[in-house]
Formats: C-alpha cells, structure tokens, sequence
C-alpha cells in the first residue's frame, strides 16, 4: 500500500522555468556584449596624431599656496616667487582645465597684497576655483 505524503500548495506556487530562462537570456547577452567590446579595441587602427592634444583630465588634487607673515608663498613646502608661482599655476590650468583648485592659507598678520597677487595670479592662470582658508572658532 502507497503512502501518500500531503506536501502543501506552497510549492505550487513557485515557478522557477522563467526565472531560469531569464537568467540564460541574461548570461546570452552579456557574452555576447563583452565579445563585441573585445572586437572593438582589437581592430589595428592607426590613430592619427593631434597638435592640440591635451592629458587625459583626471581628478586634480588641490594646490596649495602658503603665505607667512613676511609676504613669502611656499607651494609643496618650498619658497617660490611670483615668477615661478605664475608658471606654475598656469601648467596645472593647461593639464586639468576645468577643476584645478587652489586653496590660499595666508597668515592673519600678512599684508593684504600678497594675498591679491596669489589671487590674481590664479585668474591669470585661469584658475576660478580659488578660496581662502581661516582658521575654525577657538
């Protein structure tokens, strides 16, 4: 005699065939999508040369320039003049040209020029993105 084993009706409920075939079709495409970038990159293309052409931009890390008391400015902790500053700026405009920044931190008992010729030389360089630190509340 047959013993009859009452599962539920909770198994008749799920149905995994379309949940499989959409895994396959899913698996189908993106085997075949990476195998058409794969053939795009493996043409032998010879890629022509460009007299303008600028680095890849990437995200630019901030510049900054230091000023103490005496009117001195220091970028990477060394001294530079306003000579050397303005090339320098300028070369970071030329690789990053839309998010170079740079932050001023001017001691509090400088001269207000030296401060306006850091800023100054940023918009030369055609740098915007410039701001002027302070120090937090006490």
């Amino acid at each position: 005699m047959a013993v009859k084993i009452n599962k539920g009706k909770a198994l008749d409920l799920f149905n995994l065939t379309p949940m499989i075939d959409m895994v396959f079709l899913l698996l189908i495409f993106f085997l075949v999508a990476s195998r058409f970038e794969e053939e795009d990159r493996e043409l032998d293309v010879e890629l022509p040369s460009a007299s303008e052409a600028r680095p890849q931009i990437s995200k630019p890390k901030e510049i900054y320039v230091n000023v103490d008391s005496t009117g001195k400015m220091f970028v990477d902790g060394r001294v530079v003049s306003s000579l050397e500053l303005d090339r320098f700026l300028t070369r970071a405009a030329v690789d990053n040209p839309l998010g170079q920044t740079v932050v001023i931190r001017a001691d509090k008992r400088v001269e207000l020029d030296s401060v306006v010729v850091v800023m100054n030389l940023c918009n030369k360089a055609g740098i915007r993105d410039y701001s002027l630190t302070t120090a937090g509340e006490p």
